[in-house]
């Protein structure tokens, strides 16, 4: 399944070849793995007359019920409700296998016995990293570490990585994906990997002493961290002259931030970095990248992998399947997954770009990419603002709006009670780490008028912080994802005033939508 420019024919398909193959390895698929083995499935298609005859086109996807993060939780009669999903056969079914026996009698019992096992038997367990719900575990059996592992090598081949280069991995030691991913990745790829667990374990000194040790020529982490780590190191007079490359996942990643790592990678020697951004979800147990791009122009999209998956862009509202080129909701459907499977699975994230077949205008691929800005919009949170005028504002226009102003280094949007008094009006208080010498009244000025032209919300006061404050109040190196919007209200008739770093109110920092308040 080796997959770059030479050796995989996925790669250089047009858009109907592309479709036509992933209809024949859909069919294969449901027929041989998830319809004999997968609970969840059985019984779906089993309630709508459907088998995997009836999916002669990508098309005919519509024909089968989506499957959300919804179905996934557990309940008062299902506490372990994600288990429907995992494709878990029975020994008696595998005996019964066609080729089964042949291969037994070719190979010997053990021999098969540990290909089913490899197969079939969990290895792995990760878990979602959603803000807002509980996490949710899934299972890779070594057919899906596999897969993860030739996913993450297709992401290093994507991002224009060599195997001489050195590379830090800075995600949190976590039963998470990005992670694993990004371990696999190197050591599929085959460039030298080391792993710092981010700030959690070794702490920004501590990935600090590995960049000086190492020279890495990658750096991949939470773009939050590694914003501050390089921060860090030019404060320091660090040298990294080798970098060439820093990929993120995790978060978004904004135009705005793409120009300050790269202003901060030439404070530490490097000239000419590419920074690229990537996009996955646990529930597809892979990744996927966007390639090097001219820094005067637009990057193109993430590179998705036609032989592994089917990434439909749908109507949020209706669940239409759209065309080419349509803004709409990621729908993801796996062609050779083991271990827990979820087909059709509504992602929550909208692109407003849509999926696009065309050539990649920079590195040639005509596999299918995700174009434009991608913003979660399943976690839609109702703040609940009461005695000042409300606004619904989009939260990941309103990142881009701070990620995107000049002499912003990191920033936090912080709600509290007015004087801390529960009875009190909401107020808004944006926290900022200045990236320059810029005047702080005149920056205040410039930050209030930017959020109320894009938002109509006005902060009502701007505090500025050093690095070292921001950190504390982002929780760099203390949380799973840094903290940029934190609601310090008290819930549940608590008391106000709940110690940044500690709060457990991360839930407000995802990508969804948020109702904000204006205090005009």
């Amino acid at each position: 399944m080796k997959w770059n420019n030479q050796k995989n024919q996925w790669s250089q398909l047009g858009e109907s070849a592309i479709r036509v193959m992933q209809a024949a390895k859909l069919r294969r698929y449901l027929r041989d793995v998830v319809l004999p083995y997968s609970p969840q499935y059985r019984e779906m298609f089993r309630s709508h007359g459907l088998t995997a005859d009836d999916f002669s086109s990508i098309d005919d996807l519509r024909k089968l019920p989506f499957t959300s993060k919804s179905d996934l939780l557990p309940t008062t009669e299902k506490p372990a409700r994600f288990k429907d999903f995992i494709i878990a056969p029975e020994p008696s079914e595998l005996a019964r296998r066609p080729g089964t026996i042949c291969r037994a009698l070719l190979h010997g019992r053990a021999q098969v016995q540990k290909e089913l096992g490899d197969e079939f038997r969990p290895r792995l367990i990760l878990f979602t990293t959603g803000r807002a719900a509980e996490p949710l575990a899934f299972c890779l059996t070594q057919h899906d570490i596999n897969n993860l592992a030739e996913a993450g090598r297709r992401v290093m081949d994507v991002c224009g990585a060599r195997p001489e280069f050195r590379m830090i991995n800075a995600f949190p030691f976590a039963p998470h994906l990005a992670f694993w991913l990004t371990h696999y990745a190197g050591t599929e790829f085959g460039v030298l990997v080391t792993s710092t667990g981010g700030g959690k374990v070794m702490g920004t000194e501590g990935n600090l002493r590995l960049v000086r040790k190492l020279i890495p020529d990658v750096i991949i982490g939470v773009p939050t961290f590694v914003y501050h780590l390089l921060h860090q190191a030019a404060d320091e007079g660090l040298r990294c002259e080798n970098l060439k490359k820093i990929v993120l996942g995790g978060e978004k990643v904004s135009d705005g931030l793409r120009h300050k790592l790269r202003d901060l990678a030439r404070e530490v020697g490097a000239s000419d970095v590419d920074v690229l951004s990537t996009y996955g979800f646990t529930e597809a147990k892979m990744a996927f990248a966007e390639c090097p791009y001219p820094h005067d122009q637009s990057p193109s999209g993430y590179h998705l992998y036609p032989d592994m998956a089917i990434v439909e862009i749908v109507d949020p509202k209706s669940g239409e399947p759209l065309p080419s080129g349509s803004p709409g909701e990621i729908v993801f459907t796996p062609l050779d997954a083991r271990g827990s499977a979820v087909l059709r699975y509504r992602t929550g994230d909208c692109t407003d770009g849509g999926l696009t077949y065309k050539p990649c205008p920079h590195c040639g691929r005509s596999v299918p990419r995700i174009t434009g800005k991608i913003s979660r919009v399943s976690e839609i949170r109702e703040m609940n603002l009461d005695k000042l005028k409300g606004t619904l504002v989009d939260f990941n226009q309103l990142e881009h709006i701070l990620d995107d102003a000049p002499h912003v280094g990191a920033w936090q949007l912080e709600l509290r009670k007015l004087n801390n008094d529960p009875h009190e009006v909401d107020e808004i208080i944006l926290h900022v780490q200045k990236s320059d010498g810029t005047d702080d009244d005149e920056l205040s000025h410039g930050l209030r008028d930017r959020m109320f032209n894009h938002t109509e919300i006005h902060p009502n006061r701007v505090e500025f912080h050093n690095i070292e404050e921001m950190r504390r109040l982002q929780g760099v190196g203390v949380v799973m994802k840094e903290q940029k919007v934190v609601d310090h209200r008290p819930k549940n008739g608590e008391a106000s005033g709940a110690s940044p770093a500690k709060s457990n109110s991360s839930a407000n920092g995802s990508n969804g939508q948020h109702k904000f308040v204006t205090s005009a």
